[in-house]
């Protein structure tokens, strides 16, 4: 078994074309091939299911049986498990897989396979010293096809072949300098996957940490830091698109999480990187909050109060404002999103997080237990003074509230299973009721806005009694949180 870690980054035709000619590579001989893949899996795609992927190799005429663990990919690096071996093309042998495991498992379900995609591409390559490394740089130029269905390839990947991880971020950058190179994480494997099953982009959720308390407090957060940005770039397509709401929700939260991390290490991070990237991402995160407050404002504010007054004059007016503003807010996610510095910014956090190092020896579980602690004393002290809280004090028990069930989520699997159920559903129920009464409080402001200068009608009133009915039902959902148990490391 080899380790492939490999960084694979987007770009155009036009680019594409400049890049034999950057600084970097000039002088270093390259090598051209076509390379023809054919990738396996059962009728029902299980080897998918597992995160495996399988394919044949045609290389000129050498033919290769490769078998490649999935792991995500964050930033656009990947770092995946690889067995590869020469082979005869139809015939499963997998005596090179040395994971008995996996083995197993891929001789019981050889009879089964059959092919699903092919990608045929033309590979041109470089071997380029950088830093203190060997890295092969590959522009691959082709497409993926599958069931008459077929999508261009135009990426370059940079494989570490011995050396640093550093080293890679470091000629990615370089590179940037000259041409338009877009961190991408989905592999040719998950791209031919997603073409044969005619699978639409969908909205991307967040997947809960993987965490052991082996681990250190920097490097859990990394993990960690490493699968928000994962859930922010696999709804990139979405935002691009102008998709649906559910997109820009997404992206959002992973931001959200994203920065709540930030702070939460904090305490062992490094000053200069905390200062770096804790508000790195707030020019982005405010155009998406803007663009959610008024996809919420139209799809949940909006409809009740059409229903109750139809012929109100001001309706129309409010539907069609909120509209317009829904469209601008979107087009200013897709302009920060095609300037050139987004994709450097990729990298760069990558970078960083990768490069974090360890200052100060703490056991993971000890760091936990005393973080869980500080957001929960914050939370109860605010929830325990609910009947004498001003609208401010409110908004500021919501942030601490999700700060808290982001930090639950995040430390999972250190916690015990048996208690963290029901304190994250009660948890989850009372965020909901204080995220309703941000959401109506926000509603409220875009309706000022809008109808600056029309007196209050029936609308107004009719806010105001809600906003008073969803502070009255607050109590009920805090007195829940308050009564239960919360799990501890």
């Amino acid at each position: 078994m080899s380790t492939e870690i490999e960084l694979k980054l987007q770009l155009d035709a036009k680019n594409a074309r400049k890049l034999a000619a950057h600084p970097l590579l000039a002088g270093i001989a390259s090598q051209k091939q076509r390379l023809l893949n054919t990738y396996y899996d059962t009728p029902e795609l299980t080897l998918r299911e597992r995160r495996i992927a399988m394919r044949f190799r045609q290389k000129g005429w050498e033919w290769l049986l490769t078998v490649k663990s999935a792991e995500p990919a964050s930033g656009g690096l990947a770092v995946r498990s690889e067995w590869e071996a020469a082979a005869t093309p139809g015939h499963f042998d997998f005596t090179h897989v040395d994971a008995p495991e996996l083995k197993g498992f891929l001789e019981a379900a050889s009879e089964r396979l059959e092919p699903v995609f092919t990608t045929d591409f033309r590979r041109q390559t470089w071997r380029v010293a950088h830093g203190e490394s060997l890295i092969e740089l590959a522009l691959d130029r082709g497409h993926i096809s599958s069931r008459e269905r077929r999508e261009t390839i135009c990426e370059v990947e940079l494989e570490l072949l011995e050396g640093r991880v550093e080293d890679i971020f470091g000629l990615t950058r370089a590179l940037q300098k000259h041409l338009h190179l877009h961190p991408a994480v989905a592999s040719k494997a998950e791209r031919g996957y997603k073409l044969f099953t005619n699978e639409p982009a969908r909205p991307f959720k967040a997947k809960a940490a993987t965490l052991d308390e082996r681990l250190t407090p920097v490097e859990a957060f990394r993990g960690i830091a490493l699968g928000c940005l994962e859930h922010f770039q696999r709804n990139e397509q979405g935002l691009l698109a102008g998709g649906e709401a559910e997109f820009i929700h997404q992206a959002r939260v992973a931001l959200r999480r994203l920065r709540s991390a930030i702070k939460l290490f904090a305490p062992v991070l490094p000053p200069e990187f905390v200062k770096a990237y804790g508000q790195t991402w707030q020019t982005l995160a405010g155009a998406l909050g803007d663009a959610r407050n008024w996809d919420v404002f139209l799809e949940e504010t909006l409809p009740p109060i059409q229903a109750l007054f139809p012929a109100d004059r001001d309706l129309k007016r409010l539907r069609n404002e909120a509209r317009q503003r829904a469209r601008r807010a979107r087009r200013s996610i897709v302009r920060l999103l095609a300037v050139r510095e987004y994709p450097r910014l990729i990298v760069e956090f990558t970078a960083a997080v990768y490069a974090l190092g360890d200052t100060l020896p703490l056991p993971l579980k000890k760091f936990a237990g005393e973080r869980l602690t500080y957001h929960n004393r914050r939370a109860r002290k605010l929830a325990e003074q609910h009947a004498t809280l001003t609208p401010d004090d409110r908004h500021r028990m919501r942030i601490a509230f999700k700060k808290l069930r982001y930090t639950t989520e995040f430390f999972a699997p250190l916690l015990p299973p048996n208690r963290l159920a029901p304190y994250l559903a009660v948890l989850g129920r009372l965020q909901d009721e204080l995220g309703l009464i941000n959401d109506h409080v926000t509603a409220e402001m875009l309706i000022e806005e809008v109808l600056a200068k029309r007196p209050p009608g029936p609308i107004h009133g009719w806010m105001a009694g809600r906003h008073a009915l969803l502070v009255k039902e607050l109590p009920e959902a805090l007195s829940a949180w308050l009564a239960q148990r919360r799990p501890t490391c």
